[in-house]
């Protein structure tokens, strides 16, 4: 065998070596399912997220509506009290 022949044979194995290594590889489609996959689980845990940032928002709202009914209830108590006093002339 001369130098080329054996050159040659080298070149082919390499080839299919490489064209085995790329035929055992993931498919397309196994790669586009788990692109998908993994769109869904980031999708779930932003929804995730969102819904208690929405539950936080809420619940300082409704503290804040609680405060300010309770100082428009104190205010007009005040209010109230002060006209149902007698004026001092």
């Amino acid at each position: 065998m001369t130098p080329e022949t054996l050159r040659k044979i080298l070149i082919a194995g390499a080839a299919v070596g490489a064209l085995s290594v790329v035929a055992c590889g993931p498919s397309p489609q196994q790669n586009a399912s788990d692109a998908a996959n993994q769109a869904n689980a980031e999708a779930a845990s932003a929804m995730a997220a969102a819904t208690s940032a929405a539950a936080a928002a809420t619940a300082q709202a409704n503290s804040a509506m609680a405060a300010a009914n309770s100082a428009a209830s104190a205010a007009m108590s005040s209010a109230a009290a002060a006209s149902a006093a007698p004026a001092n002339q």
